[in-house]
């Protein structure tokens, strides 16, 4: 996996707030992922909230979340994880709830053209539709099938930079800074 840019800080308390009524957590984030189908979305998310992986999954209609606890700083932090379709039918759906999202997991496949070319139009999506500071990683995924590889890093770093990301391209850095990044945000 690919990594470019960093999330939403937890110090941002405004946008983070617990409800009164929900004592079990100090601060919740909505966080979605985003892209093409079939990039690896659903993929991605049972591998980060259940530590599990299964390549046997069917395409996500509609929107899906899971919600993952992690402590930072003596908080406990609710992340409400919500994985979004990628087919063009379901863009009216999950437009809708990039509202409240203090961030983004912008996901192309590094094996499939088409899923990169649209990075820039999904890009457009996050400015036009969530507010004005929410934070978005960029990640180039399947990075396991290297030999199928049709998007280099070198592509994905110009794009990058072009969103305004910094790129990591050591597949297993990759894993360990999108675990930091949500697990203790900077």
């Amino acid at each position: 996996m690919e990594l470019y840019g960093k999330m939403a800080s937890a110090q941002d308390a405004r946008y983070g707030q617990k409800d009164s009524s929900d004592q079990n957590f100090d601060y919740m984030f909505k966080l979605l992922i985003i892209g093409n189908s079939s990039v690896g979305k659903t993929s991605f998310l049972f591998r980060y909230a259940d530590d599990s992986f299964t390549s046997a999954f069917v395409s996500t209609v509609g929107i899906d979340f899971k919600v993952k606890t992690v402590f930072k700083n003596e908080k406990r932090i609710k992340l409400q994880i919500w994985d979004t379709a990628g087919q063009e039918r379901y863009r009216t759906i999950t437009i809708a709830y990039y509202r409240g999202a203090m961030g983004f997991i912008l996901m192309y496949d590094i094996t499939n053209e088409e899923s990169f070319n649209a990075v820039q139009d999904w890009s457009t999506q996050i400015k036009t539709y969530s507010w004005d500071n929410a934070q978005v990683i960029l990640v180039g995924n399947k990075c396991d099938m290297e030999d199928e590889r049709v998007i280099s890093t070198e592509r994905g770093q110009h794009l990058g930079e072009q969103l305004g990301k910094k790129l990591t391209n050591n597949k297993k850095e990759s894993l360990v800074i999108i675990y930091n990044t949500v697990q203790s945000p900077s």
